[in-house]
């Protein structure tokens, strides 16, 4: 059975191409013509959600099939979906990179037809051999169309589109001149987030409207081949409503919404707050979440919190539930030394320096099997993840236990009383009883 799911998938042939400023002009236009526009984000990306978000207005979903799971990631799909004029999905580096993570597998997956990014700078007729490639690598993907970044000049066009339509399949969408005037800035974990960036709509819409085709575009988005997705399992909530506060602000704002919603599906009632801005806890909280974020771009506004931060230190020292991610484990450590050398005050609620460093320190998915019962789980449950961070700990202390075995051979997830912690952001996508067991012992505590 295929679903009337109107969707595209925008790739790129590599990182850097320019599909996020298609992606992000397409949907605005999409949406300056009064359409409902879906996004959704292929892969772990935390960022380029939130970039959907502030053109759409609609929460952007992660669909990633290496950590959740082809059937959830089919399910989360068609539930988004449905109900939107169009869909579009944002690819993740090249089409083909990322193995079973990969666009393409997406793509394949969903039945959607691709539209391909090509950068065609300093290449002429040569781009055709490129494309010809993308079309002919895997049959299953249903590369539709193509557009053309960074053109030159009339003639620089005229010469790639000639050699395009007399070798290659794909339909030539349009093309944007090498001089667009568009840029998003970026820093060391890539772009600025969609509440901080500065997008000018209007001018992404007008590039888009004066040089692609986007009633073609609508009209190849009308003939995705959606199938059917399998049922999903109901997440039965616990007996009982918890309060769960999570740090949300612009220190810790990495977090899949599909997370949350597992959350609340459990009996989780969410109280939002800021490390940063608040001088208190929310009263009557059950747990913690703090997420990922940029507390090094914060660290001297976070430490000069101290109210705040001596609540959280007294919240985890009580035994009450807490769990932290990435930036959110940081705030949880004793300080934090910037790249230049200060050292601002953290949390402490765990004896070590998270210390920023001058290049990536690791990136990747990861897969841990819990060796113990904790906040997530029970021992020889398995759950997954993704790891991007430039910071590092100093070594932690032996007494502190380590609950994930990671497959690629450390042992990690912190426990401390009853506070978990790690650099892995977790996506309970393909593990969504975490969240119902997170939810059951914050209500044991209560």
């Amino acid at each position: 059975m295929i679903m009337p799911l109107p969707s595209l998938l925008i790739a790129g042939t590599h990182s850097g191409c320019g599909k996020t400023t298609v992606t992000l002009g397409i949907m605005s236009a999409l949406r300056q013509r009064g359409l409902t526009v879906q996004p959704f984000k292929c892969g772990p990306d935390f960022i380029d959600p939130s970039l959907h978000l502030a053109v759409t207005g609609r929460v952007s979903r992660n669909l990633d099939i290496r950590m959740c799971g082809p059937d959830w990631v089919r399910q989360c799909f068609a539930r988004h979906a449905d109900g939107a004029a169009v869909s579009v999905i944002e690819g993740v580096m090249g089409l083909f990179d990322g193995g079973s993570g990969s666009a393409a597998e997406l793509a394949a997956l969903l039945g959607v037809p691709v539209l391909l990014v090509l950068d065609v700078r300093s290449m002429a007729e040569s781009a055709a051999a490129v494309l010809r490639g993308f079309e002919c690598l895997d049959p299953r993907v249903r590369l539709a169309g193509v557009i053309f970044n960074q053109v030159g000049s009339a003639r620089h066009l005229q010469l790639v589109s000639e050699a395009v339509r007399r070798h290659c399949r794909a339909e030539i969408i349009g093309s944007l001149p090498r001089e667009s005037g568009i840029s998003l800035p970026s820093r060391h974990l890539g772009l600025h987030m969609g509440a901080e960036a500065d997008i000018n709509r209007q001018q992404l819409v007008s590039l888009i409207e004066q040089h692609l085709d986007l009633d073609r575009l609508i009209q190849l988005a009308g003939e995705a081949q959606v199938p059917a997705a399998p049922p999903a399992a109901p997440l039965e909530p616990v007996v009982g409503t918890v309060r769960l506060g999570v740090a949300r602000d612009e220190a810790f704002c990495f977090y899949y919404q599909d997370n949350l919603d597992l959350l609340t599906a459990a009996g989780a009632e969410l109280v939002f707050f800021s490390p940063l801005h608040d001088k208190a806890l929310p009263e009557r909280l059950d747990g913690l979440y703090i997420g990922g974020g940029y507390p090094e771009l914060h660290a001297a506004q976070l430490a000069a919190n101290q109210p705040m931060r001596e609540q959280v230190l007294a919240f985890s020292r009580a035994g009450r539930p807490v769990y932290a991610e990435c930036g959110g484990f940081m705030y949880l450590c004793e300080a934090l030394a910037d790249s230049e050398g200060g050292r601002h005050d953290m949390a402490g609620v765990f004896p070590v320096t998270a210390r920023m460093g001058q290049r990536l320190r690791r990136l990747g998915y990861r897969t841990a099997e819990l060796r113990g019962d904790c906040l997530l789980g029970p021992a020889g449950s398995v759950l997954h993840g993704h790891e991007f961070h430039w910071s590092d700990i100093d070594p932690m202390p032996e007494q502190v236990r380590r609950v994930y075995a990671l497959d690629d051979g450390r042992a990690e997830g912190y426990l401390l009383n009853r506070t978990l912690a790690g650099y892995v952001h977790l996506h309970w996508g393909g593990s969504p009883e975490a969240a119902r067991w997170f939810v059951r012992e914050m209500g044991a505590g209560s």
